[in-house]
C-alpha cells in the first residue's frame, strides 16, 4: 500500500471535517509514532461521534486520484468515520503482525466497523497473511458484511485462488447479492465456475424460480464448452433461457 493512498484518505476526511482537523493529525501522529494499542481503539471508537457517519464526499478526481495510488481501489461509497478507520490502522505502528491487530479488531467490532474494516483490504501490508480473517468475512451471514470483500473491491481479484474465487461467487448468488460490482468477474471466469453456475441455474428453472442475466457474465466464455454446451442449449429449447445473454 503507497502512502499515498494515506495521504489521500487524511486529506479528504480532513478537509470533510476541518473543525476535528487537530484531533485528527495530534491522533495520527501518535498512532504513527508507536502508540499503544489503547490509543488505537480510542480513536476506533471515537470517530463517529467526531466525524458522523456521512458519506466520504468525493470528486471525479478524487477516485482517479485512489485508482492511481492503488488499481481497482475505490472509496466510493465509504462513510468518512469508516474512512477514518482505516486511515487509524494503516498509521498505527506496532511491532505485532499486521494480521493480528486485524483479527482483535474483527473479534470486537460492531457491523458498521467491520464493513470499514474489510472495505480497507485493498490497502493493508502482508495480503498473504489475511486469508483467515477474510474467510471470516465471507462466511458471514450478514449479506452487507459479505458484499464489503465481494463488491467495488480488488482485493478478491487480486488475491483469491479460483476455489475461493468461486465459492465466493456462488454464495453472492445464494444470499442475493448482486454479481456486477464483484471486480474481475469477467476476468476471473473459468471453466469450473461456468459449470457450478450452470447447474445452479438449471436447479432454479427446476424450482420454477428466475435467474438473473449477471450470471452469463462468468459463464459466456465457455459457453462452447462440452461439459455446458448441451446444457444451455437445451435451456434455450425449453424457452428458460434466452440465447441473447450469452452474447
Amino acid at each position: 500500500m503507497s502512502n499515498t493512498a494515506k495521504s489521500l484518505l487524511r486529506n479528504w476526511i480532513v478537509v470533510q471535517a476541518p473543525e476535528q482537523a487537530a484531533w485528527i493529525n495530534r491522533s495520527l501522529d501518535a498512532l504513527a509514532q508507536g502508540a499503544p494499542d489503547r490509543d488505537l481503539y480510542i480513536f476506533l471508537g471515537y470517530a463517529p461521534r467526531k466525524l458522523g457517519k456521512a458519506d466520504l464526499e468525493l470528486s471525479g478526481k478524487d477516485l482517479a486520484d485512489a485508482n492511481m495510488a492503488q488499481s481497482g481501489w475505490s472509496p466510493k461509497g465509504w462513510s468518512i468515520d469508516g474512512a477514518a478507520r482505516v486511515l487509524a490502522l494503516l498509521t498505527a505502528t506496532s511491532n505485532r503482525p499486521f494480521s493480528d491487530r486485524f483479527k482483535d479488531l474483527r473479534r470486537t467490532s460492531d457491523v458498521s466497523e467491520m464493513i470499514a474494516l474489510y472495505r480497507g483490504l485493498p490497502l493493508y501490508p502482508s495480503p498473504e497473511t489475511m486469508e483467515f480473517e477474510v474467510g471470516e468475512g465471507l462466511r458471514s451471514n450478514i449479506r452487507a458484511v459479505f458484499e464489503a470483500i465481494a463488491h467495488d473491491n480488488p482485493f478478491p481479484r487480486d488475491n483469491f485462488d479460483e476455489h475461493r474465487w468461486n465459492h465466493m461467487v456462488l454464495k453472492a448468488l445464494f444470499v442475493g447479492s448482486n454479481l456486477a460490482p464483484i471486480l474481475g468477474l469477467r476476468d476471473r471466469a473459468n471453466p469450473e465456475l461456468a459449470r457450478i453456475l450452470v447447474d445452479y441455474a438449471q436447479e432454479r428453472w427446476a424450482a420454477g424460480r428466475p435467474v438473473t442475466d449477471e450470471l452469463w457474465i462468468s459463464v459466456r466464455p465457455f459457453k462452447d464448452d462440452p461439459a455446458i454446451a448441451d446444457q444451455l442449449t437445451q435451456a434455450i429449447s425449453k424457452g428458460q433461457l434466452n440465447k441473447e445473454v450469452l452474447l
